[in-house]
């Protein structure tokens, strides 16, 4: 009876196996499977880069309107995971009075979802100041300049594994 049971069980294993799932049709694009087709900005571009922990963004301001991209995506599609990011993303231009005037490209690598945000906007910033140096006291004002020096400790040998964890004493 166990034979009987493995060998039907086998069949079954090998007839899900063929089935494939059934393809989503996006509600952006219309078609199955692939992500929304994104006008990647052209034309004249200022670029600069923005740097938090290990993250490290290379940040294109276009001088025309249009949308911002990070890593060949949606802003708002790459750091989906964060709160407020577009208000963080878009603050330089706030601060300029300069929203809805440029578009971004960056390519974003490094570290997690958050010092990458910050790495956007500190190249967004610098971009800026490329741009129109009067925007340079504003935005050092506003803490967009200054590089976040706070970088992770790295760990020490014979340390247990962490940066400042000690060895354990012995009692007696």
């Amino acid at each position: 009876m166990a034979k009987q049971f493995k060998k039907s069980a086998n069949k079954v294993q090998r007839v899900v196996k063929k089935a494939s799932p059934a393809k989503k049709v996006s509600k952006k694009t219309g078609r199955s499977g692939g992500r929304a087709v994104l006008a990647t900005p052209k034309g004249e571009f200022v670029a600069a880069i923005g740097r938090r922990k290990t993250a490290t963004a290379r940040v294109r301001l276009y001088l025309t309107a249009g949308d911002y991209i990070v890593n060949d995506r949606p802003m708002a599609e790459h750091f989906n995971t964060l709160r407020d990011a577009e208000k963080l993303f878009t603050q330089p231009f706030k601060i300029t009075d300069t929203l809805g005037r440029y578009s971004v490209s960056a390519k974003v690598e490094g570290s997690g979802s958050a010092s990458q945000l910050d790495a956007v906007t500190m190249g967004i910033a610098r971009a800026l100041v490329k741009v129109d140096s009067d925007y340079k006291k504003v935005l050092r004002d506003a803490g967009f300049i200054t590089r976040d020096p706070r970088m992770k400790e790295s760990r020490k040998p014979g340390r247990g594994g962490k940066a400042r964890a000690k060895r354990q004493s012995p009692k007696r």
